[in-house]
């Protein structure tokens, strides 16, 4: 999938034409030798020193993410005590479904207005960031001011974050891949609260639109599975629906995460910034983390050839999600009495690896 990296006109601009791997690799290893040489901010002191010149957070910003962390925990509280169980509960889903459920509608209703909005900066206004990733660097300054709609899309995804790593040690289940998901929203968390400091903005909205969809797609399709079976029949159409989203998800989990990702965000990040901003400052730090990043995607992945392998192979006749509730199997085998009943886990979760029922 190696393209070229001339350069193409448009719109009487000049626009570099999308690398492909080979140049993603190469030119990662020679930009990476080439900043270790002329590193400026390398070790302890200078680091703090680039940070004190750099970085600005005021304290408005700081109080405004907290706040969102706790409307955001709240309305998620609110929302599935009043809307989303009760709904689960009066569409007859089955109680281990109705558990699950809630925590799906709202990251299905925050993915969709999050990404929503990652399109529109992108697509409906004057950015040119996606197709144009260098241009995420031109132009930059130590402490220009953050454009407002950009600043409005960091406070939200920012608090989000925040709050999604309370909500998974205490609100969500517990699942095969939790911890790595807790890693994936620190670091998540790190990059958008550095770069918007450090006003590497432009790049971090092209990481939100690339990244955001395949949740969308991913709590789609887990709706449609627990809907398919419900009040003791079961629903042709959501079947179909969560065949669709599952088929979906695994061609944009490529092409979004392993293939645009890359050869856009850390082709820039790595490569074209050091062109743009000579001893840019705490670039190893940000691509150490965009790097870390891509290896989640990849690890991910493996859980989606998983899936596929298993629908292929006959292991799996319908729709599941392979990451979810290896904690939650063993402890109901283990509940079996002597004489093969089921223990009373019916409904539950596994949260951080003990079995208790959710109450949001």
């Amino acid at each position: 999938m190696d393209g070229t990296t001339g350069v193409a006109e448009e719109g009487g601009t000049s626009v570099e034409a999308q690398p492909g791997y080979t140049e993603l690799l190469s030119g990662s290893y020679s930009a990476v030798l080439g900043a270790l040489r002329e590193c400026t901010d390398c070790g302890l002191e200078p680091s703090a020193r680039a940070l004190r010149e750099h970085a600005r957070l005021s304290p408005v910003e700081i109080a405004l993410f907290f706040t969102s962390v706790v409307l955001w925990t709240e309305l998620r509280r609110a929302l599935s005590a009043h809307v989303f169980e009760p709904l689960a509960w009066w569409c007859r889903l089955q109680p281990k479904d109705v558990a699950k459920m809630p925590e799906s509608a709202w990251k299905f209703a925050f993915y969709t207005v999050s990404w929503s909005y990652s399109t529109y900066l992108l697509f409906f206004s004057n950015y040119t960031f996606f197709q144009d990733p260098p241009s995420v660097f031109y132009n930059w300054k130590s402490g220009m001011s953050v454009p407002t709609d950009i600043a409005i899309a960091y406070l939200i995804q920012g608090s989000f974050y925040g709050h999604s790593i309370y909500a998974t040690l205490y609100m969500d289940a517990w699942r095969k891949d939790s911890k790595v998901m807790l890693f994936h929203h620190v670091i998540t968390l790190a990059l958008i609260t550095f770069s918007y400091a450090f006003r590497y903005h432009n790049i971090g909205i092209l990481v939100l639109f690339l990244h955001d969809i395949n949740d969308i797609q991913l709590e789609f399709t887990k709706l449609n599975v627990y809907f398919k079976n419900r009040g003791g029949s079961y629903y042709l159409l959501n079947d179909i629906l969560s065949n669709m989203g599952s088929v979906s998800f695994s061609i944009t989990w490529f092409w979004f995460r392993l293939y645009w990702f890359p050869l856009k965000v850390l082709y820039a990040s790595c490569i074209t910034s050091l062109q743009s901003v000579p001893n840019i400052p705490f670039y190893f730090f940000f691509n150490t983390l965009l790097f870390a990043l891509l290896v989640m995607n990849i690890y991910w992945f493996l859980f989606i050839v998983l899936f596929v392998v298993k629908v292929i192979t006959g292991q799996m006749k319908e729709v599941t999600d392979v990451r979810e509730y290896e904690e939650d199997d063993k402890l109901h085998k283990a509940k079996r009495d002597d004489n093969g009943h089921q223990g009373s886990g019916e409904g539950k979760h596994v949260q951080n690896g003990i079995n208790k029922k959710k109450h949001l």
